[in-house]
Formats: C-alpha cells, sequence, structure tokens
C-alpha cells in the first residue's frame, strides 16, 4: 500500500495522475511505512514482505461471545499487525498479512479474541532474496525480475522486484505457504499475480519464451503479434505458479485429512487491462486447489477515467458496478466464491475523509448490487482507517482523524454486511439480463506497437451506455460460458472482438447454442482492429479464418453476405451487427444512444419487456439498495415512500420520503419489512450478539473499535425499565412509542461489555 513514502514507477500506457501513480497498486497491499525498516524482521529462510509488528500491550484477554454463524466466514479484513484496539472490527475472520518468525503469535493474538485467523501473502513481489540470489536451490534467479526495455527491473526499491516466475517459483511459493499453514492459517490468500505489460525484455522472459513457443524471443514491442504472444505467456506464467501452490495444499490436505482453502485476492480484469498488467483471471477458476477470490475493487481502481457521450472524467460508482459484476461473473456457476472487498479510504493518503467516504458509499453500493454475493472484505489495514490522519499531504495540525459519524456509520455497514444472504431479492430498475461479453486477452493489447483504447473504451463504449439507462449490465466472462449453464440469465449480449480475442474456439458453440434457444447476441465490430492478423487458433491448424467473428458466424450458420441491417431471426433468437469499432460508441451521446437503440431492438424481437430509468434499486430481503445515476435519461427523480432507516446515517434516524436525485447512495433498511412483532436487534454500530431474552429482559454482548460512537437500534414494543452496561446504567438513549424504536448510544470498546435492557 501506498502510505509512509510515495515512489514513483514509469509505466507505458499507465495514465494515473501522477499523485497517484505510486508504486504499490492496491487497497490490499502492506502500507509502505510496514516496510521502511522491513530487513530487521527477517529471519534466514524468510523470504515474503511481511508487516512492522507492534508489541501488543499486555492485558487480560476477555473472550467474546460465541457467534455460530462464524463459521459461515460472511466477514473479513486483512492486517499485517496483531490485535489492537482499532482493529478490532469483530469480522468473522482476521486475515494476517505476511509470514515471518512472528507469524504465530500474531495469529495468536487474533485467535485469543475469537477471530478465525487465515493468511494472506503477496505472489508477485515480496522479500524473495533467497530465491533471487541461490539460496533456495542453488541457481540465482536475479534474471527473472521483471523487466523494461531500457534494462530496469519493476520492483519497489532495493532489490524487492516483481518476479517473472521460472519453473522453480512456485515450489519456492509453496515452501513460504507452508509456513502460513503451520503457524495455524485455516486458508491461504495468494495475493494479486500481476506481470506489467511494460516488462518482458529479462532473460528469464526470454528463456520462458523459448520453451513456450520453441522459437526464439520477440521484443513484445516489434509487432502486433509479438505483443499478443507476450501477453498470452504472461498470462500462462503465473497460472503455472499458482497451480504448483494450490497442487502443494491439496497434497496437504490429502496426507493430513485437513481442509486448508486457497483464495486469489485480484483486482478486476476491467482494471488490470485499463492499468496494463496482465494476470491469469478466470482460467485460475478452472485450476484444481483454488476455491475462489477476493474481488480487490475500491476506490483507487474505480474512480479511474473512461469515456462515455465523449467526456473523459472519473465516475466511481459506474465503474465500481462493472467492476465488481466482472468479478462475480469469474465465479458465476463454477462452483467458486468470490468475497467483494471495500476500503473506506484508499491506498492515496492524500484526500480527505469527505471524499473517501463519499466514494466508499459509491463503490459500498456498487458492491451490494451483486446479489448473489455475499461475503465481504470490510476493510484492509483497519489500522490505517480508525488511526490514521488525512489528507497526509497537509501540515500536521491540519490533518484530520476519522469523523467521529464515519466510524458508527461504518460499524453499522460492517455489521450488516454479515446479513446480506438473502432469498428474496427484486430489481426495479431497467430491463434485467443484459451482459457484456469480456476476455482475459483485454489485458494482451494494451502496450507497443498498437495499444487499444487508453479509456478500455472496448468495453466501456459498450456497457456504459446501458448502465447509464437503469439496466443492471453485466461483463460476462467469455471463458466461462462453456460451464453449464452460465448463459441461462442471459437474454441480450454485446460482443466485440475489438481490443479482445476469444482464446479458444471453445467458445463459440455454446454462444450459439444460446442464440439458437432465445438469446440475442448484438455484435459491435468493424473488423479493423490489428491484432486480428496475430497468429492464434483461427488462422492456425487448418483454420482460414480471417477472423474469429467469422467463425462465431459460421457457428451460428450465418456469412456476413446473409447478415442484413437490424435484427436476423436464428433459431428463437437472432443476431444484430453493428459495422462500427467499440471506441465509437464512447465519443459521442449519438454513439452511446445507438447502443442502447440495439438493446431495444433486441428486447422487442424476443418479447422481452423494456424499460429504461434513471436510477438502478435492488430489495434483498428487508434492504433497500439503490442509486440515482449521473448523465441519465432524465426525467423527475424516483421516489420512495414508507419508513426506512438509513444505513449511512450514525444517527439511524427514520426516514419516510427519499429522492433519487443523481448521485444519490442509498443502503436502506425497510422497517416495515424488518419488523416482527417481537423485540429484536435492527441494526448496530458494534458487534451486539443476543445471549439471552425473556419477556422482561433482552441481553447483549457488544463489543467494537476502541474510542468511537455506538448506537444499538432495536425494535421494542415498549419502554424500557432500565438499560445497563456492563451493571452501570446508561441514560444516553431514546424511545419512540410510534414507531416502536429503541436507539441506545454508549462509546465503544475492543472488549466484550454486557448491554442488558429490562422492561
Amino acid at each position: 500500500m501506498r502510505e509512509k513514502k510515495i515512489l514513483f514507477v514509469a509505466a507505458v500506457c499507465d495514465r494515473r495522475p501522477l499523485s497517484e501513480n505510486i508504486l504499490s497498486n492496491g487497497g490490499h497491499r502492506p502500507p509502505l511505512q510496514f516496510f521502511a525498516s522491513a530487513a530487521k524482521y527477517f529471519c534466514a529462510g524468510s523470504f515474503f514482505i511481511t508487516a512492522l509488528i507492534t508489541p501488543c500491550v499486555a492485558q487480560t484477554v476477555s473472550p467474546f461471545a460465541s457467534d455460530t454463524n462464524q463459521l459461515l466466514e460472511r466477514t473479513c479484513f486483512q492486517t499485517g499487525a496483531p490485535w489492537t484496539p482499532n482493529g478490532d472490527l469483530r469480522s468473522d475472520v482476521a486475515i494476517a498479512y505476511g509470514i515471518d518468525t512472528n507469524l504465530p503469535a500474531r495469529i495468536a493474538t487474533w485467535r485469543d479474541h475469537g477471530y478465525r485467523v487465515q493468511v494472506m501473502t503477496g505472489v508477485a513481489w515480496g522479500q524473495y532474496q533467497d530465491y533471487l540470489y541461490g539460496r533456495f536451490d542453488g541457481t540465482n534467479h536475479e534474471d527473472e525480475a521483471q523487466t523494461e526495455k531500457n534494462g530496469n527491473k519493476i520492483g519497489h526499491g532495493g532489490d524487492v522486484y516483481y518476479m517473472c516466475p521460472g519453473i522453480n517459483y512456485g515450489e519456492f511459493l509453496a515452501v513460504g505457504v507452508q509456513r502460513a499453514i503451520d503457524a495455524g492459517a485455516e486458508a491461504i490468500f495468494l495475493e494479486e499475480p500481476e506481470f506489467w505489460d511494460r516488462a518482458g525484455y529479462s532473460e528469464g522472459f526470454k528463456r520462458e519464451w523459448k520453451n513456450y513457443y520453441h522459437e526464439d524471443w520477440q521484443p513484445p514491442d516489434s509487432s502486433v503479434d509479438a505483443r499478443w504472444r507476450t501477453g498470452k505467456l504472461k498470462y500462462y506464467l503465473y497460472r503455472r505458479a499458482l497451480q504448483q501452490v494450490f497442487d502443494h495444499v491439496q497434497a496437504y490436505n490429502q496426507r493430513t485429512g485437513k481442509h486448508i482453502r486457497c483464495y486469489v485476492p485480484t483486482h478486476s480484469l476491467l482494471n488490470y487491462a485499463q492499468w496494463c498488467i496482465v494476470s491469469p483471471e478466470s482460467s485460475l477458476a478452472r485450476l484444481n486447489g483454488c476455491d475462489g477470490y477476493i474481488a480487490q475493487v475500491w476506490t483507487g481502481t474505480s474512480r479511474e477515467p473512461n469515456r462515455f457521450a465523449g467526456e473523459v472524467k472519473s465516475r466511481t460508482f459506474d465503474t465500481a458496478f462493472l467492476e465488481y459484476g466482472a468479478m462475480q461473473n469469474l465465479v458465476r456457476a463454477t462452483g467458486r466464491s468470490v468475497w467483494y472487498l471495500n476500503d473506506p479510504i484508499e491506498d492515496n493518503p492524500d484526500h480527505d475523509w469527505t471524499d473517501y467516504r463519499n466514494n466508499w458509499e459509491s463503490t459500498l453500493t456498487a458492491s451490494l448490487f451483486q446479489p448473489e454475493v455475499s461475503k465481504y472484505e470490510v476493510a484492509p489495514w483497519p489500522e490505517r482507517v480508525f488511526g490514521g490522519r488525512y489528507p497526509r499531504n497537509a501540515a500536521p495540525e491540519d490533518r484530520k482523524s476519522i469523523p467521529p459519524a464515519y466510524a458508527t456509520e461504518l460499524q453499522t455497514v460492517f455489521n450488516t454486511l454479515n446479513d446480506m444472504k438473502q432469498p428474496d431479492v427484486q430489481w426495479d430498475c431497467g430491463t434485467e439480463g443484459i451482459g457484456v461479453l469480456v476476455s482475459d486477452s483485454l489485458m494482451f493489447q494494451r502496450g507497443q506497437p498498437v495499444p487499444s483504447d487508453p479509456w478500455l473504451g472496448n468495453v466501456y463504449g459498450l456497457a456504459m451506455p446501458l448502465l447509464k439507462s437503469g439496466l443492471p449490465v453485466t461483463p460476462v466472462q467469455l471463458e466461462n460460458d462453456t460451464v453449464s449453464n452460465y448463459l441461462n440469465n442471459f437474454h441480450i449480449l454485446f460482443l466485440s472482438y475489438d481490443g479482445q480475442k476469444p482464446q479458444s474456439p471453445e467458445v463459440h458453440a455454446p454462444l450459439a447454442d444460446w442464440v439458437k434457444r432465445g438469446g440475442v447476441l448484438v455484435v459491435c465490430d468493424a473488423d479493423a482492429d490489428p491484432y486480428l492478423k496475430v497468429r492464434d487458433w483461427w488462422n492456425s491448424d487448418g483454420n482460414h479464418f480471417a477472423t474469429p467473428r467469422e467463425h462465431l458466424f459460421a457457428q451460428l450458420g450465418v456469412t456476413d453476405s446473409s447478415v442484413t441491417n437490424g435484427f436476423n431471426r436464428i433459431g428463437k433468437g437472432g443476431l444484430i451487427w453493428l459495422h462500427q469499432r467499440p471506441v465509437e460508441f464512447s465519443e459521442s451521446a449519438e454513439g452511446a444512444a445507438k447502443i442502447v437503440d440495439a438493446a431495444k431492438l433486441a428486447a422487442g424481437k424476443i418479447d422481452l419487456p423494456w424499460r429504461v430509468t434513471n436510477y438502478l434499486l435492488l430489495r434483498r430481503g428487508p434492504y433497500v439498495i439503490a442509486s440515482g445515476l449521473t448523465e441519465s435519461i432524465g426525467g423527475a427523480a424516483r421516489e420512495l415512500h414508507g419508513n426506512f432507516v438509513s444505513l449511512f446515517d450514525a444517527d439511524l434516524r427514520v426516514q419516510n420520503d427519499l429522492s433519487l436525485t443523481p448521485g444519490t447512495r442509498q443502503f436502506l433498511l425497510d422497517l416495515d419489512r424488518a419488523r416482527t412483532g417481537k423485540t429484536h436487534l435492527l441494526a448496530s454500530a458494534c458487534k451486539a450478539l443476543l445471549t439471552t431474552q425473556t419477556k422482561k429482559e433482552i441481553n447483549f454482548t457488544v463489543e467494537g473499535v476502541g474510542d468511537t460512537p455506538a448506537i444499538v437500534l432495536l425494535e421494542s414494543k415498549k419502554t424500557p425499565r432500565t438499560i445497563t452496561l456492563d451493571g452501570n446504567n446508561l441514560t444516553t438513549f431514546e424511545y419512540s412509542a410510534k414507531e416502536h424504536l429503541l436507539w441506545i448510544h454508549f462509546e465503544n470498546d475492543a472488549a466484550p461489555h454486557e448491554l442488558k435492557i429490562q422492561y
């Protein structure tokens, strides 16, 4: 993470502002201050970057009350520190970051406080000196550092480099993972297998090229064919390394009868493509031993600018909506799971709390619009959220700690996220069942000599016009369409092979079958992408197609000459071919309108009810997630009438009338659906576990981040006689006889306390 000092790397096609073009690239990595003196904390044979360990204050641990639902692992957070009061989020899982001699002690501090403990460590970079200098296997591997054209190694200062993983690298990682298992990790998170697009010039990479392609290495920027093949090789190398680790863990499980799981925290395909990074992405879900992902989507990725209707700017909510959708479609129908990361701040420490809060509410809301996902990483590095002072570039006296209201709001939401697995899901917005097909090969066309669109118009040119019209569109992983039932919930799919290519011909048969069964495929392609000429399956091994699109059309039973303008009936479905490059649709309002018109035409031809709105709204059980859209279709704002509590409101007051104006983000508890007629917990800015309940009394164990304001909201049929916290009377409560609601206020403490309400 970027925190103590700002380091910069030159990056071809990295267009972030200089203030954000910071060495670490994730809201998921350790704060850089952890690394300032990291060398002191490694023993011989230790090779992963680890957190600077702060000594724990001696104390008597008072175990938190047992939560039987903790086994569901609904929420988690990651930290490189031992237990501290401002890191005590009371999630189900604490993920200890980094493997070093202090890992068992750090794990113990979290386990002693009632957490399930898992371990995360970096894959692409870290303290790899044992591997680099031959202490691991007797071979010097310095030439496996990712290297730019000018000979510079890409890294984090000193000899901490991003790696080009050689054949022994996976074995090296497996040794470190075993240390984590021996330290008591219940699951392993292998973070960010990343290969920079501007890399590919090291001697190690040249060797891998020769072994993989059986021909001499070509500089990546020498031709589109070399660039394409470079991307494919990078994609393969980290998949190979991770499979070696997965195999090691699977063998351990078989040998011991345990069930250690493996997950891969990774950015979305959309972000990696835009930031010019290659990663295995969807291919990992098909590897034996990969249990799923953490979707690393947060303000830092989602504020990346893109172009819509000719205007380039940041669209945090809209981009996050598509990023989270892309990650969900990595695992849908595969049997794997995904956690959604939310970050209450971000890596760049130079924003203020208002900026952090507004963008967190946007990304959090976007994540809740994926009802298939109900697991969340609620924060990376909670200590920097509840212990940091921002903006960092301000004078010391102008840096502020987290506002109390934001601290309360965060904890209310964190605890509510434990309740998001709701069977009752209802959309109320534009037409559902529309997707945009994306391929991992988006990452292969980002560099010289012919980079694809810098604003990723290959995707956003198709997806953004639909989303801005209130259609809950989602990126659909092309590589996964061979999975049974993967396309079943889609009625209209947009596809272009401009900026991406299908990695195998096998994806076309399921797509053609889906069309014949009633889907409409909208192809947006002018056959103008130079990468259509690269050597790959559509023009090799007996195939003689000029483009992969021609192979798809053959599967559909049509030819270029037989496809007319407009709708072409194929079986129960059909095909629409827009003879334009997708980037063109991002360049003007007229281009965006063409995409929406094509979707409307497709819907009409298959009798799919058509609706556009200037908002998104989703009900998940008693919860309402809503957003007023900017740059949308205009018209009056959607009004909500009822009895709601905003979970973004630190005071949890009842609201009866809400308007979804442009830019509005809402995470609401619908009291009319949440009420049961009995005294029970509705929301809390602390972990509140019911311990006992009778007609005259209800008791909770409560605990939260130290020195932050807590609030507990209950449905209550009558006014309480007394409320006590550890036997001490509380007077800071309010009862509404009209609403049958009870608000209780007290100061959070990072230790369990008894809250007793007597009637």
